[in-house]
């Protein structure tokens, strides 16, 4: 192989955690490697409420969304932004040799 295209990583670590967070049930605890959740706290911390509120954003639960965390919705409109970024940008990213 002696090029090997430069592809964003982020991108793919974005549109992987949208498509996971839409396809998971936010009522529901399950497994998850927060610290502060295996400690006991899952209706405490704050990264796993911003996680619910956004799977309810993405199921058209808005109510649910807000109760979950304030800052899901904005931070939802943030991650987008960032993807439509990375997408437009896209094409700065240059093919480079590999070293070898």
């Amino acid at each position: 192989m002696k090029y090997i295209k430069s592809f964003p990583l982020e991108l793919f670590f974005w549109l992987t955690a949208l498509v996971l967070l839409a396809t998971a049930n936010g009522h529901e605890h399950h497994f998850t490697l927060c610290p502060l959740a295996n400690l006991g706290f899952k209706d405490w911390c704050p990264g796993c409420g911003i996680g619910r509120s956004i799977s309810h954003i993405l199921h058209g639960e808005f109510t649910e969304s807000f109760s979950e965390h304030w800052f899901g919705f904005p931070a939802l409109l943030i991650i987008v932004y960032r993807i439509y970024t990375l997408i437009k940008n896209k094409k700065k990213f240059k093919i480079s040799p590999a070293n070898t």
